[in-house]
């Protein structure tokens, strides 16, 4: 099947179906996306003299959402360009089209009896064999599929997308009683390997797993505040990063998730269950006014948070859910939370809080303690083993740990007895569990407890685990604080950046030299890997910045050659050197990129030469290199195609542009037309690792060194005029022009003729001289010093 899904069909134009047609054109499936028919023709309709029989008119749902997705925040689609191969139609004309597609997806409103409607048409178009999945948060599949034939229900079961479909990894299947278990499987392979899923399977339970778990939480945390008199802002400031959730935590998620989407969620539980548990699914009465007040969240301006504008500029605002008026923001401050603020792991944070006998402490027991215990007694009922339960949590909500990892992180015996001593009754399995001798849920990352024995939990074979391979013997061959050389298998080599900010300091320099060292005398090749949040944020701007105030521009100067040189080690290297950059990948980490031999990139890599941004230019090599690229792409190296390719390099570094995705990171030639993007970040190393093999066995033979056409003065005044019209036009600052003034002159190639050949030393040490020269200028230290303290760019 994985080869065989050429073209889908989505069946309701909403945010979710239009959302998950953005992403089956990410990954360049054409899509059909089809909605109802309007019953009326609109104002601009009429002006035009169209009647309901127009397919412009016809089409009008479907269509009108395809456009949206080139606006959406975050944007649904890679790249603009995507959004050909998602055609609009409607759901009257197009039903016999169904038969074109190999996959139909029903996306339309959560309602039983519409779907089971939907569902019974499909029947009557879709050629045998394709796939019919419902997008549902909760509603039974089963349900759906009674009455219809035994063909339609082998080959029919639930994919429930989690919103943004682009970036959220989790995906639920369900399958129903029937669902051919041979189709479950290659749909969870297509997912996993095509879509760039984490896939888990849910049973068909009221909101499967993850909703089911996290509302449940929500919930929890909600009935806690009003207990305990807390306001929104001071649940907020402990319930996210501190306790490994999202820093959106708990009001703030909830006004980016609706609190209408929220509300019909819960009630797909309330509806179906009894006694306790349905109490505890019973929303406070200030959220149902919430809703019918319309403060739903951030799609309705205002939710728990609002905006506003006053004396001080712009403000955050949190409601106070007794006067529904909004106030300033509250955080709790307690002895608890300092001592797990200086903790390093979300493991211990977690233990010390837990057991802290402060309000902090008290207020994470109450919440986690029900949710644990929850999560346990409901754990065989919705999923088929625990890891899938937290494997589900941490893909679709963000969590760091899932509820049996976060169970065994503060000590199962421990909050087990806590739990007994103040009136809990376990589930019997846990209590099992401990009598037999296990005393944690996991015995290591890879084997959880099920029935009795720790069993091994089921991974795509693509994944694979750079720290697990590290544990091998004799697998890391060199390491220091800022980077790791390891042997990856299969003769290729794996450079790991972990320094503590993913930044590139000497320690990761030094260990750059001596894995290009190593592999061309003992390897096929070298893959340039993190597993840290972002693959690399550029260098270490902290580090430069005492230099530079310490007048010690010595050491700077030498820090900065090391870079340069390394960076062209890289790019001569006798063996292939294949980078594999996700995540931001920002200023150093993008010259990092740019002279391997190849790119294996994740589809969300986010790249760009942003040193403007902290008042500097790029100095490792990354101007030469891109304007290399840029001029490559042109046929011919005339004066215009020199000055073009000198205005987009100068453009993009000047302005600091970072690509959305690693898709418009090839159209920004950050990546080369030869470069690979995947959709699933936990493959990459194992792609990054064939592409180096590839090249290998392919004959790689490192590029030839060549001298460089520039622009010189002609290009020079023309980017300099630039830059000046910005500030005439209030668009930049005086040290702006300086700036961008420096970067001219090092991408035109200094003082010389338009069409002069350069050699790449020349470049680079214009590259150097321009980057000492402003990190001397107290505004660009300014700059230095702002993003270290806010995380964000100063405008000086």
């Amino acid at each position: 099947m994985t080869a065989t899904i050429q073209k889908a069909a989505v069946l309701g134009s909403g945010v979710m179906g239009s959302s998950i047609a953005a992403h089956l054109a990410n990954v360049g499936i054409s899509v059909l996306l089809l909605d109802v028919v309007p019953k009326e023709t609109n104002d601009k309709e009429k002006a035009k003299g169209l009647t309901t029989s127009d397919r412009s008119v016809r089409n009008r749902f479907s269509e009108q959402a395809k456009q949206k997705l080139r606006k959406q925040k975050p944007a649904p689609l890679t790249s603009k360009s995507k959004l050909s191969l998602i055609e609009a139609g409607n759901m009257e004309d197009d039903m016999q089209r169904l038969s074109e597609a190999d996959w139909i997806i029903e996306a339309v409103i959560e309602d039983l009896g519409v779907k089971q409607h939907v569902l019974k048409v499909v029947e009557g178009y879709r050629k045998p064999g394709s796939i019919v999945s419902s997008n549902t948060s909760g509603i039974a599949i089963n349900e759906m599929a009674d009455g219809l034939s035994e063909e339609f229900r082998s080959h029919f079961l639930g994919t429930h997308f989690f919103n943004p479909p682009r970036y959220l990894k989790l995906l639920e299947l369900i399958p129903n009683r029937y669902t051919d278990p041979a189709v479950k499987t290659e749909m969870k392979d297509f997912a996993e390997n095509t879509l760039g899923k984490g896939v888990v399977e849910a049973k068909d339970t009221p909101n499967f797993i993850a909703n089911r778990i996290g509302t449940y939480g929500f919930l929890i945390t909600v009935h806690e505040m009003l207990r305990q008199g807390w306001s929104v802002s001071e649940v907020d400031s402990i319930t996210g990063a501190v306790i490994g959730r999202p820093k959106s935590a708990t009001f703030r998620t909830l006004d980016v998730v609706g609190l209408d989407t929220f509300l019909h969620v819960a009630k797909n539980v309330y509806d179906k269950v009894d006694g306790q548990e349905k109490s505890v699914f019973q929303p406070p009465a200030f959220m149902k006014e919430m809703e019918e007040r319309g403060w739903l969240g951030s799609k309705s301006g205002q939710g728990f948070y609002k905006k506003v504008t006053g004396e001080n500029g712009k403000e955050i605002l949190e409601l106070d859910v007794d006067t529904f008026t909004y106030q300033p923001r509250k955080r709790i401050k307690a002895k608890s939370l300092e001592e797990a603020g200086r903790k390093t792991s979300t493991r211990e944070k977690l233990k010390t809080l837990v057991y802290a006998d402060d309000q902090a402490g008290r207020f994470i027991w109450n919440i986690l303690k029900p949710l644990l215990l929850y999560t346990a007694e409901k754990a065989e009922e919705i999923a088929n083993n625990i890891a899938a339960v937290d494997q589900a949590m941490k893909w679709g909500f963000g969590f760091e740990l899932g509820p049996f990892e976060t169970w065994d992180a503060i000590g199962v015996e421990q909050s087990a007895a806590r739990m007994e001593e103040e009136g809990e009754t376990l589930p019997v399995w846990v209590k099992e569990m401990l009598h037999q001798g296990y005393k944690s849920f996991y015995s290591s990352a890879q084997e959880y407890y099920h029935k009795g024995k720790y069993l091994k939990i089921n991974s795509n074979t693509k994944n694979i685990d750079l720290g697990k391979r590290k544990a091998v013997q004799g697998a890391v061959i060199h390491r220091n604080a800022g980077a790791s050389f390891i042997d990856i298998g299969d003769g290729v080599a794996c450079l790991e950046l972990h320094s503590p900010n993913d930044s590139i300091g000497l320690d990761a320099i030094h260990m750059i030299n001596t894995a290009v060292y190593e592999t061309e005398k003992n390897y096929k090749g070298l893959v340039i890997a993190s597993r840290s949040k972002n693959f690399c944020v550029g260098a270490n701007i902290m580090m430069m910045l005492m230099e530079a105030q310490d007048d010690n521009f010595v050491e700077i100067d030498m820090v900065v050659r090391k870079f340069q040189q390394a960076m062209q080690k890289i790019k001569y290297a006798k063996r292939p050197v294949v980078a594999a950059p996700y995540g931001m990948t920002l200023g150093g980490g993008t010259e990092l990129c740019l002279p391997a031999a190849s790119i294996q990139a994740a589809s969300e890599t986010y790249m760009g030469l942003v040193e403007t941004g902290v008042g500097l230019i790029p100095a490792g090599g990354g101007t030469k290199e891109l304007y290399r690229r840029h001029i490559e792409s042109f046929p011919q190296h005339g004066k215009k195609e020199l000055l073009a390719a000198a205005n987009q390099v100068f453009e993009k570094i000047a302005l600091a542009s970072v690509s959305t995705s690693a898709e418009e990171a090839k159209d920004n030639k950050f990546l080369s037309s030869t470069d690979n993007i995947i959709f699933n970040q936990d493959h990459l190393l194992y792609y990054a690792r064939q592409k180096v093999l590839h090249l290998y066995e392919t004959g790689y033979k490192p590029p030839l060194r060549q001298k460089i056409p520039v622009t010189g003065k002609t290009g020079y005044a023309a980017m300099k005029l630039g830059a000046k019209t910005f500030h005439f036009g209030g668009r930049a600052s005086a040290h702006d022009v300086k700036i961008a003034e420096k970067l001219a002159f090092v991408i035109a190639g200094g003082n010389v003729a338009c069409g002069t050949l350069v050699d790449e030393d020349y470049l680079l040490d214009l590259e150097r001289e321009a980057f000492l020269n402003l990190m001397g200028e107290p505004k660009s230290q300014a700059r230095m010093q702002y993003m270290l303290m806010k995380g964000k760019a100063l405008r000086n």
